[in-house]
């Protein structure tokens, strides 16, 4: 869609705005959107553990361009706009969250110009949206939603009922009602098609419900036969049978944020007599008791938590209320009662029942039925509900117990009775026997009733009732119904013993079970009772105090306390809403016109007592209700006042100015420490503030003004500290100033000098100073510039924000006149310092949050503006003469980190978001330029007109100032070249030279350069600094090529400093600082060579050396002495016992030129001890790693290079990956080992390549001498490595599928580094490269020998016993005999050795004859291991061993082998004389081509050019 704009131009500094006539929302999600995209995109391209929001990300901008779309067309009402528009920015913010991106201030849906509010008002903005993100809200109601969706695996064939209920196991009752799903035989609900009939919603859960002893049951009533599985025959009636139950913990569905599928195990109970407790025995685990119905038999049900108000449910979750759905409610009301709500809910719980046998040989089958039954005889219709989701009835038959003369029901029934027809109803409950037989009579055997209403009209009381059971049914409602009434002599019960208890519990909001509470209802019928039930009010729960009308309250306004008494019950949150309820009757229904004059008499009277009163609770209770009281008072003065035309006005006045002289009169009471009155005072100023509300109604705001002044001014200053009256006074000052009283200009003036008061003794008292900075924002906005003098004592946000406001108001004649009152210089000078201070926290990143970049541009264009206005002090206080260095320092250091913010790099930031930084900022950022020239001016300007200030600077601020030359400024950046200039002569005219600032220039660009820090530009730059000292050709270069990274700090220049600069003391610094950095993360080995650097600087001499560092005054040789002895300690901890050997030899020589035999014959201990070490102790063999840097994010000695790193122990790839990736956490790791191309060179991104390579040895010699343990070789595969290689496998040309070994060719990289590892590093650059390409049947060659090389290392080891344990020779050997039987050599022979091969590829000859040599060598090998392998291996393994030299044998025919029976009895005798004999035996059958023998060994030293390691010689001596 074409967008229009209104284009306008701004000719001054050639900028043009833009201005969209279309909605801003609109506006902002294009822009979100547009960024969105690409950020969206590079999560799909990184992949990795963003897969999640990649996907939410692309449903939520579906969802917010659909929304788009919508308000794009227009034809919606203003309601449904701004729900869409606030739906709109909920999914903006979420984005943005999620993303990292800022957070964006905003009213309601629409975004808030930081230029057109206070700077307290965008902080309280962004304060309040933060925290709703850090800490969400949390819902004081919770609801469940619950679906049943089948009975899984039952098999039963009957129909079933369900019975859901919330069970609290800490109370052992259920606490809602029951929710009741029919299925039918198929385990599925009946009528699909009703949702209302499968699904509901629990409503009403506190936030105490939800926790792990709450429960969601489910009972199973089966209906059908008595028996279940008993012939059809039998009976034909259908009986509720129990079944089954289920259970889930209701913290288990909290941490679901949708809905949840659950399959619900069932249990049956083992005895039916203990039915009502199942779910109990369920949740405690008494294994005992229940069992489970089936092994897979199981319900599945939908569940899910919500939270929050109802009406916002129906609202957020329209998808689970697009059909009607059962509502199930809570036992009794909820948490929070709400005006308005009517219920009228009567549960009654069928218990239990004791029956005699009735003359039954076994015990009777119980069945109840329930009728809700008028006087007359008349039965309501459909008013008995088994529960939600199912229609009511007429009667209720309940489930049957089998054969139980003492049956335990439990089960729950609900009556929601009218309140015209509750009077004069009962009910009766029927009882009859179930007789299994064919005709299946049910035969009444007795009955129950119970009035629903008592004689004096009071309902049926809540608890247990236990009822006679009757046997006469007719005229029975004048005979007793409970056993509780009934007489001793009387015989109308059938029998004393029979009887059926039923718990009752009512919910009404309009019946009550109490005789005063109802008397209190019907008080215009009954006058006379008024005074004695108000006076036992106080005593009666809160739930049914509320039922009272509200106008009973005006007529008995002379049993004050009990009015107050019902008044404060609304301050519980319970009954919170019912506020609305008084509003609504004193605003439109309350006629007491005279009732003020009363009212003010017994506030006078309470107020006027409060100090000599010796209890004050009463008195406490009055006052608090303050709010109320006085809204009476001014209603009943204005019914007064317009029924009067005004009469008695200046008594009204007078009598509320004499009251609040009382109440300043108690407040201004000055009491030590805490007591009751200080309590007293803390509890009216809590409804102080809504009591002037008030009383604006009938006064002036000036009048009121003026009595809240007084009454604030009335408090002491000073208190107790622990005093709560210092805290509620703030409170109370808060409320105040957010009140009408002021946002009215005359009463603010009234008001301010009393507040301001207040505050700064608190401030001064350092108490409460959160509180003071929440008035404080609360002052501000409202406020013109006021003076007002702070004691700077913590920066919390509130403080910085009032500042910051006080800093925007001020212009160029407000600070004149605050400098003015500085006269002295040194006040001056303490205002700049602790302002510069201020200004240096106010900067710092985190100051605010890391998303909060409008509220730092905000601020720093406050700090701008202000330093304009001090830039001319400054100049005019601080130079020539009047110099002051510490003013002057901490001016430098602002000005250094004010420019190098974060949040003013504008190149780091995305193209949209600097346009709009740009476009919105523009003379923000163009002040950031001023200021930015104006402090490089100032440096200039003082560097030349204060010449014998300057030696105070450096070296100091030498690294300050080359930090701000990382700014990619160039105009900065050309400033600073004269400074460093100026250091320069002014250090060469004091001391004759300039190494003071050249050390630590240095030293400082070092450490810049290695934490990849600076540009291109920035390396030119420096390349024309450099020349200034000295003949140096590139700094940065020679930096860049000798700075290498470990665990994420620069390191040392090693060759630069010691070799270019000769700067020997820095060089021997830094080889100490990369000392530390590797003994501090126990790179040991590294560590000790680093530190060798030192020691090879060193002589055996006895010149003296200065004490240096950590080393005392003492000798060369001492020093070399003690270096020796810590790089041994270092290497033996790294276990490189081979160079510790070394450095024994050398130190034992010198100890032997001396005669020293003492460390001698030491020295010597040590070395036979590390003999012992690398003979009997394992190492571990690290993994090598390639990794490659590319890319233009990388700092650039790291940028488009490659590494190979020395891993941890036990470090593997995916380990080794990880941890890169965690150091570089937006870097994208390259899944292939290509070589990238220069798309990925110059990307702006970053991307790790990373593999595994193998490290190539240049100790071939002791890797292929025979007889060198195991043990000695392991450091050589791994120590003094310069090149490591990398396989990748491929086929050239098309693959033969039939044998891939044909066209397999290998791609063979090796790297050569520029100094071997390990080293000083665990990793080095590599600086050659080298790729060939190794042909299928050299590859064949290579794989035949190297594990030829492996066989024989096992064969020996298992030989001389240093296997311990012979599996690894047991699993080798299966591997190639099992491969060569299944076509391992075979594929070898077919692809090689056919005639077409041979013909097509004479000049591959020799390499044939070399695999055939190989195969022959394999197998004789395997026949000597086999012959190992039979002396060794244990009894258990025997039959492994026997199938092994079956397969063998196999493999030997194959490649067309003979026996040499000789030559395998003289390997028996002698392995090693045999070897030797065997190697001069097979060169000479190899010559003369016989087939050769497979009773003996060989060792073939031929090897190809390409492989860089052999199969090791025979011979020990070569």
């Amino acid at each position: 869609m074409c967008l229009m704009f209104h284009l306008y131009f701004v000719t001054h500094r050639q900028f043009e705005t833009v201005i969209p006539i279309e909605d801003s929302v609109i506006t902002e999600m294009t822009v979100t959107l547009r960024d969105w995209g690409t950020m969206w995109k590079q999560l799909f391209v990184v992949g990795r553990n963003e897969g999640d929001l990649f996907h939410r990300l692309w449903h939520v901008m579906n969802e917010i361009l659909d929304l788009r779309q919508q308000v794009l067309v227009g034809h919606l009402t203003n309601d449904c706009m701004n729900n869409i528009k606030q739906h709109i920015t909920a999914r903006l913010d979420w984005g943005n969250e999620q993303l990292g991106l800022d957070l964006v201030p905003r009213k309601e849906f629409n975004l808030v110009d930081p230029d057109k509010i206070s700077v307290t008002e965008l902080y309280q903005l962004m304060e309040q949206r933060h925290r709703k993100k850090e800490i969400p809200v949390q819902a004081s109601m919770h609801h469940l939603f619950v679906q049943v969706k089948s009975l899984m695996n039952a098999n039963l064939g009957e129909e079933m009922e369900v019975f859901f209920f919330i069970y609290d196991c800490r109370e052992n009752r259920p606490i809602s009602e029951r929710f009741l799903v029919r299925l039918n035989k198929q385990g599925v609900p009946h009528s699909l098609e009703k949702m209302e009939s499968q699904c509901t919603l629990f409503i009403d859960l506190g936030s105490n419900d939800l926790r792990k002893d709450v429960f969601v049951v489910a009972h199973l009533i089966r209906i059908g036969r008595m028996v279940a599985g008993e012939k059809k025959n039998v009976c034909n009636t259908q009986y509720r049978r129990p079944y089954g139950c289920a259970v889930i913990s209701i913290a288990d569905l909290l941490t679901a944020e949708s809905k949840d599928d659950h399959l619900l195990k069932v249990y049956s109970c083992n005895a039916e007599s203990e039915w009502c407790q199942i779910h109990d025995n369920i949740i405690r685990k008494i294994s005992s008791r229940y069992s489970p119905v089936g092994s897979n038999t199981g319900l599945a049900v939908t569940l899910q938590l919500l939270h929050g108000d109802l009406e916002q449910i129906h609202k957020d979750c329209m998808h689970l209320f697009t059909h009607s759905i059962s509502i199930t409610k809570r036992l009794g009301f909820s948490e929070i009662i709400m005006p308005g709500e009517t219920r009228n809910d009567l549960y009654i719980t069928l218990e239990r029942g004791e029956f005699e046998k009735g003359g039954k040989s076994v015990a009777r089958n119980v069945e109840i039925s329930v009728h809700l039954v008028e006087a007359d005889g008349e039965i309501p219709k459909n008013l008995i509900f088994a529960g939600t989701g199912d229609l009511g009835v007429d009667q209720h038959q309940s489930f049957v117990l089998y054969h139980s003369n003492s049956p335990r029901w439990a089960e729950q029934i609900k009556l929601p009775i009218p309140v015209d027809i509750f009077r004069g109803l009962h009910l009766r409950f029927e009882f009859r026997h179930c007789s299994t037989k064919e005709k299946g009579e049910k035969k009444l055997f007795g009955f129950s009733f119970i009035p629903l209403m008592q004689d004096g009209g009071c309902t049926l009381p809540d608890g247990m009732h236990e009822l006679i059971v009757h046997k006469d049914t007719l005229r029975y409602l004048k005979l007793p119904f409970s056993k509780a009434n009934l007489s001793g002599n009387n015989q109308a019960a059938r029998s004393t013993k029979e009887s059926f208890w039923i718990t009752s519990f009512l919910c009404s909001t309009k019946l009550t079970q109490n005789g005063d509470m109802l008397n209190l209802l019907n008080w215009r019928t009954h006058p006379e009772k008024i005074s004695d039930s108000l006076s036992k009010l106080k005593d009666l729960d809160g739930t049914e105090v509320v039922k009272v009308d509200f106008e009973l309250l005006s007529v008995t306004w002379i049993f004050f306390p009990i009015q107050v008494h019902v008044i404060n019950l609304l301050h519980d949150t319970k009954f919170h809403h019912f506020k609305l309820v008084m509003d609504n009757y004193i605003e439109n229904h309350f006629a007491g016109a005279l009732s003020y004059r009363d009212l003010i008499k017994f506030m006078k009277w309470y107020v006027s007592r409060i100090i000599d009163a010796e209890h004050h609770e009463q008195i406490q209770q009055v006052l608090k209700a303050s709010e109320y009281v006085f809204k009476y008072i001014v209603q009943s003065r204005q019914l007064y006042a317009v029924a009067t035309c005004g009469q008695s006005e200046e008594e009204f006045r007078c009598s509320i100015y004499e009251l609040f002289k009382s109440v300043h009169l108690f407040l201004s009471h000055e009491s030590k420490g805490v007591n009751p009155i200080t309590h007293t005072q803390a509890v009216f100023l809590r409804s102080f503030p809504t009591v002037c509300c008030e009383l604006l109604k009938i006064f002036t705001v000036e009048e009121v003004a003026v009595l809240a002044r007084d009454t604030i001014g009335s408090l002491p200053n000073m208190a107790h500290t622990d005093c709560p009256l210092q805290t509620v006074k703030l409170q109370c000052i808060a409320k105040t100033v957010e009140s009408p009283l002021y946002t009215n200009t005359e009463s603010r003036c009234v008001l301010l000098p009393v507040v301001l008061h207040h505050l700064e003794v608190h401030m001064q008292g350092q108490r409460d100073l959160g509180m003071c900075a929440h008035i404080l924002t609360k002052i501000y906005p409202q406020t013109p510039r006021t003076a007002m003098r702070l004691q700077y004592q913590d920066v919390t946000g509130e403080f910085v924000a009032c500042l910051l406001t006080l800093l925007r108001q001020l212009n160029d004649k407000d600070y004149q006149q605050l400098l003015t009152r500085l006269p002295s210089k040194d006040e001056l000078t303490n205002f700049l310092l602790q302002l510069f201070t201020i200004f240096q926290i106010l900067i710092r990143p985190d100051m605010f949050p890391r998303d909060w970049t409008v509220m730092r541009l905000v601020t720093n264009n406050v700090i701008i503006t202000t330093l304009l206005y001090l830039s001319d002090t400054l100049r005019k206080n601080f130079l020539n003469e009047q110099f002051d260095f510490k003013v002057w320092e901490s001016y430098f250091y602002l000005s250094i980190v004010f420019i190098n913010q974060p949040c003013l790099q504008l190149e780091t930031f995305p193209p949209s978001k600097r346009k709009k930084v740009l476009e919105k900022y523009v003379f923000s950022s163009l002040r950031i330029v001023q200021n930015t020239s104006l402090s490089a001016s100032f440096w200039v300007l003082f560097y030349i007109n204060v010449d014998e200030h300057k030696l105070n600077f450096i070296p100091g601020m030498i690294g300050p100032f080359l930090e701000v030359t990382l700014v990619p400024q160039p105009d900065l950046r050309n400033v600073m070249i004269p400074i460093f200039h100026d250091m320069l002569e002014c250090e060469q005219r004091r001391s004759g030279n300039f190494k003071q600032v050249e050390a630590k220039l240095i030293d400082k660009l070092d450490s810049l350069m290695s934490d990849g820090k600076g540009d291109e530009t920035y390396k030119e730059l420096f390349n024309s600094i450099i020349p200034l000292f000295g003949p140096y050709p590139s700094l940065l270069k020679k930096i860049e090529r000798e700075t290498w990274r470990e665990s994420g700090a620069s390191l040392i220049a090693t060759n630069f400093y010691k070799t270019e600069l000769n700067k020997e003391e820095m060089y021997i610094r830094y080889i100490h600082k990369l000392y530390d950095l590797h003994f501090k993360a126990q790179n040991y080995t590294e560590a000790a060579y680093t530190l060798l650097l030192y020691d090879e600087l060193l002589e055996w001499t006895e010149r003296p050396l200065r004490e240096f560092l950590t080393y005392p005054m003492q000798s060369e040789w001492q020093r070399k002495e003690c270096l020796h002895l810590t790089i041994i300690h270092n290497f033996d901890r790294g276990k490189c016992w081979e160079n510790c050997i070394i450095l024994c030899r050398e130190l034992a020589n010198q100890y032997e030129a001396y005669f020293d035999y003492r460390n001698l014959s030491k020295m010597r201990m040590m070395e036979a001890s590390l003999y012992e070490k690398i003979i009997n102790q394992q190492r571990l063999e690290p993994e090598f790693f390639r990794i490659g840097f590319y890319g233009k994010k990388f700092p650039f000695f790291l940028r488009n290079k490659e590494f190979v790193c020395r891993g941890n122990d036990y470090e593997r790839l995916e380990a080794f990956q990880q941890r890169m990736l965690s150091e570089f956490p937006h870097a994208i790791a390259m899944q292939h080992a290509n070589m990238p191309d220069q798309t990925i060179h110059q990307a702006e991104a970053q991307y790790l390549q990373i593999y595994t390579v193998s490290p190539v040895p240049d100790r071939q010699d002791v890797l292929q001498r025979d007889g060198v343990p195991n043990n000695i070789k392991s450091f050589y595969k791994v120590n003094h490595i310069w090149r490591f290689r990398y396989d990748r496998p491929f086929h050239k040309g098309s693959k033969d599928k039939e044998n891939e070994f044909k066209s397999l060719w290998v791609e063979r990289t090796t790297l050569t580094l520029a100094q071997s590892l390990p080293g000083i590093s665990r990793w080095f650059e590599v600086e050659k490269r080298e790729l060939v390409e190794i042909s299928p049947l050299e590859n064949a060659s290579e794989v035949i020998e190297n594990k030829n090389l492996e066989l024989r290392t096992l064969i020996a080891q298992c030989q001389t016993r240093q296997m311990q344990n012979i599996n690894p020779l047991t699993m080798c050997l299966n591997g190639v005999i099992d491969a060569a039987v299944n076509g391992g050599l075979a594929r070898y022979q077919e692809a090689f050795f056919a005639k077409d091969y041979i013909a097509n590829h004479p000049e591959d000859g020799d390499k044939i004859n070399r695999l055939r040599d190989l195969m022959f060598e394999q197998a004789h090998i395997l026949e000597f291991g086999l012959t190992v392998h039979e002396k060794f291996v244990p009894q258990d393994m025997r039959p492994l061993h026997k199938k092994l030299v079956d397969q063998f044998h196999v493999m030997r025919t194959s490649l067309g082998l003979q026996v040499i029976t000789c030559l395998f009895e003289i390997y028996i005798l002698n392995a090693h004389n045999a070897l030797c004999m065997y190697t001069k035996y097979l060169m000479l059958a190899l010559d003369s081509r016989p087939s050769p023998s497979t009773s003996s060994l060989s060792s073939n030293h031929s090897s190809s050019a390409h492989v860089n390691s052999s199969a090791p010689s025979s011979n020990r001596g070569g």
